[in-house]
């Protein structure tokens, strides 16, 4: 009996390249795309609900990056596996990706082959690093693999969640009503974010974020 198709769901916030990567995938006959998401929050709902095989995730979108969105559906969903897509080919971005539970990174600039093949490997389990990268991050890797999975700025997932919202230019309010928490716990949460990072304003925050890839804005 032929193998059940690799069910896979597609995370990205450009819906022209979405669109296109997702006709590509349907028409391989060993993938299953189940569903598609805008942004790294429904992603993990899409998750969760899903459970695919594969997360193909993009590193940087609204709401929630890759980063914080991989780390959460390993803890909620750890047998599905998550490639990332990027156009970003610093080892920062890749070596955060891995760190956070990616099997697998490539970039938006490789060829539909090669995309299809990282999908595969990571759904049996191993690694893909797009040819690309791999030479650069190789020692990052190794110099890193012990390290703990966490923020090297100590802010916790909530408070990086917020921080995201915040930079993107959402109110207390409207980060209130995404999180299901209430307007006096964002504001909590955003004087201590200043604290811990020693910040005066949203101003600062935002700047802070892009500088530290929580946000691509």
């Amino acid at each position: 009996m032929a193998d059940a198709p690799i069910r896979i769901v597609l995370a990205d916030d450009h819906r022209m390249f979405r669109e296109g990567l997702a006709s590509l995938l349907r028409a391989e006959a060993d993938f299953d795309l189940v569903a598609e998401a805008g942004n790294g929050r429904e992603a993990l709902r899409l998750a969760r609900e899903l459970t695919p095989d594969v997360l193909i995730l993009d590193v940087t979108m609204p709401e929630m990056n890759g980063v914080d969105t991989a780390r959460a559906v390993r803890d909620a969903v750890p047998d599905t596996a998550i490639l990332a897509l990027s156009m970003h080919a610093e080892g920062r971005f890749v070596t955060e990706m891995f760190q956070a539970g990616a099997g697998g990174y490539v970039l938006k600039m490789s060829d539909f082959d090669e995309l299809a093949e990282a999908v595969r490997t990571v759904s049996s389990g191993g690694r893909f690093i797009s040819p690309r990268v791999a030479g650069d991050v190789v020692s990052l890797m190794v110099e890193s693999s012990g390290a703990a999975v966490g923020s090297a700025d100590g802010l916790s997932s909530r408070e990086r969640e917020i921080l995201h919202l915040l930079a993107e230019g959402k109110s207390s309010k409207e980060s209130a009503s995404i999180l299901h928490v209430s307007v006096k716990t964002v504001d909590s949460h955003r004087r201590q974010i200043m604290a811990k990072l020693g910040l005066n304003s949203v101003a600062e925050l935002t700047k802070y974020a892009i500088r530290s890839g929580i946000t691509s804005l």
